[in-house]
């Protein structure tokens, strides 16, 4: 199985994507996760990156197109894949396409959680105290939000075009947001 979970920062995609990691048994990889260890690890992408996070802004698409490939092409995701935080931009979303279509991969399903602004932000705030992430100001929230209306909200009518774009609502309990999530997938 192949799911793109989609949806603006602080909606849940990574609470989400463990528990169908879970249930359907494939891989979640998360963009946000590798940058983050790149980052961690004081690597040269790691290090650009993050100048690139802090403020709030995405990672240029030719980091992130390589970083999938080569995730798709790893002997991990031979049964499939959940993907968490790509594409983030309709070129992102028509370089996967043509990537998977030479790889001969079928995309399931896209799975587009949403949430308020005013809940996302109030997620995102407690995220920052418990974990301590400086990607989580409320500046940079403000800005992450307004870059995700500009560049990422677009690729919604992308994959609304295949027919594979799902639409469920993020708010309520977890386990809620998962049973609408798993009803997605009969």
């Amino acid at each position: 199985m192949h799911i793109i979970l989609f949806g603006p920062p602080g909606v849940g995609k990574g609470t989400q994507a463990k528990l169908l990691e879970e249930k359907y048994n494939i891989p979640h990889v998360s963009t946000g996760d590798i940058l983050r260890g790149e980052i961690k690890e004081q690597t040269e992408l790691g290090l650009k990156a993050k100048a690139i996070m802090d403020s709030g802004n995405l990672v240029p698409d030719d980091i992130m197109v390589q970083m999938i490939r080569n995730i798709l092409t790893s002997a991990k995701c031979k049964t499939g894949i959940l993907l968490d935080g790509f594409p983030r931009t309709v070129a992102q979303a028509e370089a996967l396409q043509k990537m998977l279509t030479e790889l001969k991969i079928t995309l399931d399903r896209v799975i587009n959680i949403e949430v308020t602004e005013e809940h996302i932000t109030e997620r995102l705030l407690k995220r920052a105290a418990e974990t301590h992430r400086t990607d989580d100001t409320p500046e940079v929230i403000k800005n992450r939000l307004q870059v995700y209306k500009q560049n990422t909200a677009p690729v919604k009518n992308f994959y609304e075009k295949f027919g594979i774009l799902h639409t469920v609502s993020g708010e309520g309990t977890i386990d809620e947001v998962f049973n609408r999530m798993t009803s997605e997938f009969k």
